[in-house]
Order: structure tokens, then sequence, then C-alpha cells
């Protein structure tokens, strides 16, 4: 047979086969390492972290950080149930220090602090504690599992027990994170509601924070941790440990969060 019957290549078609060989590689190896050779570091944190961890994550260099935002408790029942994600961060030191008992989590790191207030709409009627009081009034609440609902109900005990009453008896919805008692609050869905101080700026001035008295103020600590069996353990570790670095601190404080308490 003659090489006219098998084909002849044209001139030049082997070397833009082997570039294109090149190419395909390249683009194989870049997305098997999430892009310009940094891995994607999957966070779970807590509702009440979103501005400041969404800043903290823009900057940070060894991995490309994604996130998922929920309720503390539920994130932590994720983990216990299977769920791997790469970091956890809480609203509480209570969860983490449960998983670290278990053995699911690196001994965690307390990394910020923040306050809790009544919140409510900024042009709205309630303008203190004692408009949450009043009959008629609907309130938002944590539910009792998630931090911020565990929170509340040590306000309420720190009021009294007719104050207590008077507040709970308007409680119109239980959420299962601090970002539904938002939304409620910022859709005009009930009249006040028990959230973060950093939630109410974050809000960007449709919320008004009335401040609780100071024997009713919970300890509100916030702590992160590297989930065991990362396959990203060198840069999980960088992120938790930046929380306490001057940069993370900049986003922390940037978002309304106050320097952990000493132990």
């Amino acid at each position: 047979m003659s090489s006219r019957g098998r084909g002849v290549a044209k001139p030049g078609a082997g070397r833009r086969q082997w570039l294109g060989a090149v190419a395909l590689a390249v683009s194989l190896v870049a997305a098997g390492c999430g892009g310009g050779g940094s891995p994607t570091l999957r966070v779970s944190a807590a509702a009440s972290l979103q501005r400041a961890f969404t800043a903290y994550g823009e900057d940070f260099r060894p991995a490309r950080a994604s996130f998922s935002f929920a309720g503390s408790d539920e994130l932590a029942a994720q983990i216990r149930q299977g769920a791997k994600p790469d970091v956890f961060a809480s609203a509480n030191t209570a969860l983490p220090d449960a998983l670290y008992r278990e053995g699911r989590v690196e001994r965690p790191l307390r990394f910020a602090a923040n306050r809790l207030v009544l919140a409510a709409p900024a042009g709205g009627d309630v303008r203190s504690l004692a408009g949450a009081e009043r009959p008629g009034t609907t309130i938002a609440v944590g539910s009792p599992t998630v931090p911020v609902g565990a929170y509340t109900r040590q306000v309420l005990a720190r009021l009294g027990p007719g104050r207590a009453r008077a507040i709970l008896a308007n409680v119109r919805s239980r959420e299962p994170d601090v970002a539904g008692i938002v939304a409620k609050l910022t859709q005009g869905s009930v009249d006040a509601g028990f959230v973060y101080v950093t939630d109410v700026r974050a809000a960007g001035g449709r919320l008004r924070a009335i401040q609780l008295p100071a024997r009713a103020q919970p300890r509100v600590v916030y702590a992160a941790a590297v989930v065991r069996g990362t396959q990203h353990p060198r840069q999980a570790r960088a992120f938790v440990r930046g929380l306490a670095s001057a940069r993370g601190r900049r986003a922390l404080l940037a978002a309304g969060f106050e320097a952990a308490p000493p132990r």
C-alpha cells in the first residue's frame, strides 16, 4: 500500500498535537489543585461569622477558602454524622470542646468574643428592653440548641422570672441560627429579636441595637478547630492560627467582634 493510501500527516500536525496534550495535562493538574496550585479549604462556621470570615478568606493565601455558614449546633451534628470539613468554627466553646473530647477535631483555639443585644428594626417601636416585655410585641429568638438561643436564655434567667415570662410570652419565632432571626427582623416579621451586636452592624443601618444590662450579659466566646482527617492539615492549621494573627484580628474587629478573653 502506498503512503498516499495510509494518509500523510500534514506539516506541523505532530507539534500541534503535542502542545494540545501538554495544555490538557496542565489544566488537569490545575483543576486537581483547586486552581493556581492552591487547594480548596472547606470551612464550616457559625452564621454570625459570615462577614468576618468572608473578608479573612479573601486574603488567605495558603488555600482558597470555601464557607458553609449555619447554626453551630447543626454544623457540629454534621461532623458527628461523618461530614469532613477542614475547619469548624463555632459561636461558643462548648461544641468545639465536646468534639475535641470525642476525638473529632484538634485542640480548639478561642479567637473572638461577641456581645448579645436586643435588636429592632431601625424605624420600629421597640426602643428599650422594656419594649420587648409589652403585650403584643413580637419577638424572634434562637432555638435552645443553637448558641444564640442558649445565650438568650442566660439573659432571661438573669433578668428575673417576671421579666423573663413577659418576654417569652411574646416569642413568635424560634430560629435555627442567628441569620434566621436577622431575616425576620429585616423583613418586618417581628418587632425585636436577640442577636449579636455584629449582626446589627452587618445589617447596614436597618437594625438598631438595644444594649442589655451588664449583669445579664452572657460570656460569648468563639472557638475554631481543625477537623481530624482533613486532607489539607497544613492549610487548615494555618487558617485557624491566622484568626489570632494581626490579619485575622483586623477582619474580626472590622466586623464588630472583640478580642477573645483569657481562659
